[in-house]
């Protein structure tokens, strides 16, 4: 199954079910769901996940750049396709082409439409004297966007002040650009205990919706990620778009405190790698660069090939552990770019070879990524995005 490979990832199918299901267990019926694939899903593969999440049923898929969008389609991924973040104007073009919606959070995405398909009065009223901005190609396919407002994370997303002209603009663009949803984002949603201002986000946001309708626009209208799916059931709207969950992750502890006897989510990954050098050292020596781990005892310590180039943060060093033949064994010394150096004094027969696990399981024990990002003192998304995209990832 690793024939060739020092370091892997294991991403176990069974598992991704499994949090579908669940997740999807808590929708309204009439909710889509959107798969939120952005940055290799997660760490986990951009196009095996995304085949997988399709074949289970999944409604949309997420993106954050038409890139990543015109590499699921080349993959035969023909799910509806939202990408989240910006746009390059000079890109526009192919997304509309191979049926791509794009999230427009700013006047700046009308300013860059391109020049042949627009009208003469529509030049003049959107640009800026003396800016030649229209320099891209554009081959009769229409726009399909989904507006982002801003309700109060202050990120992306057209204000409350912008409504009116963002209408206009909207109504002067109607035989170019399809109007197909309108989303928010929650800034703090992962926070059971402070549920007011997510509230006053939702009310903003139906405002919007409400604005939105009476100005004759028919949309897909969405909210809530995986915490707003568990904590803002009112604010599901027409789709969700889920990611953490579906990796088998909880967006905080907070909201794992509240939820986990209530909905099983179960991790997907996990992150092996093996012993490449086993030797004996002696009390008082010590190891790695800079000589920060300096031996108290005899000990026995094992090599392995993985460092931060693969994405095991250097913030390890001296402060985590791996399993080892189903036991505990510290990282010590520096994690340096390729290598980690591990103390298996207590693990008796260590050879070359034997696997070592970063996240996951083996035997009775278990090391999460939860565990990881604390001792890394960051946030778990951090730490399985940051795997890095060359390392062979096996689906089972």
């Amino acid at each position: 199954m690793r024939s060739g490979l020092r370091t892997w990832i294991e991403v176990d199918t069974g598992a991704i079910k499994k949090n579908y299901d669940s997740l999807r267990g808590i929708l309204p019926k009439t909710c889509k769901m959107m798969a939120v694939v952005k940055s290799n899903a997660y760490g986990h593969s951009l196009i095996d996940f995304s085949k997988e999440i399709s074949k289970l049923g999944a409604d949309w898929i997420g993106v954050d750049s038409v890139v990543e969008g015109f590499s699921l389609r080349r993959e035969g991924i023909a799910l509806p396709m939202l990408v989240l973040g910006f746009t390059l104007p000079e890109l526009v073009a192919e997304a509309a082409e191979k049926d791509i919606s794009l999230t427009v959070s700013s006047f700046a995405f009308f300013e860059n439409l391109p020049k042949e398909k627009l009208s003469k009065k529509i030049v003049e009223n959107l640009v800026r004297p003396g800016l030649d901005i229209f320099r891209h190609d554009f081959r009769g396919a229409k726009i399909k966007i989904h507006i982002e407002v801003d309700t109060g994370m202050h990120r992306q997303g057209f204000l409350r002040d912008q409504k009116e002209k963002l209408f206009s603009v909207l109504k002067r663009f109607k035989d170019f650009i399809e109007v197909e949803g309108l989303y928010t984002h929650f800034a703090q949603a992962k926070d059971p205990s402070s549920l007011e201002y997510t509230r006053g986000q939702i009310s903003q946001f139906l405002e919007w919706k409400k604005s939105f309708e009476t100005a004759g626009f028919p949309l897909i209208t969405h909210a809530g990620a995986t915490a707003g799916a568990l904590l803002y059931p009112e604010a599901d709207f027409d789709m969700v778009r889920i990611a953490s969950g579906l990796f088998g992750l909880w967006p905080s502890h907070k909201l794992r405190e509240v939820f986990e006897k209530k909905i099983k989510l179960t991790p997907i990954l996990s992150w092996r790698t093996l012993v490449s050098e086993v030797k004996e050292i002696g009390a008082g020596e010590s190891v790695g660069y800079e000589l920060t781990y300096k031996l108290s005892s005899n000990a026995k310590i094992a090599i392995c090939p993985v460092g931060y180039w693969q994405g095991l943060p250097r913030a390890l060093s001296n402060n985590a552990e791996v399993l080892l033949n189903g036991k505990r064994a510290q990282i010590i010394g520096l994690v340096s770019m390729d290598m980690i150096i591990i103390d298996c004094t207590d693990i008796p027969q260590v050879n070359v070879g034997d696997v070592v696990t970063l996240i996951g399981k083996d035997g009775k024990e278990c090391i999460d990524v939860y565990e990881l990002a604390n001792h890394a003192d960051t946030f778990q998304n951090e730490v399985i995005t940051r795997i890095n995209p060359l390392i062979k990832r096996l689906y089972f």
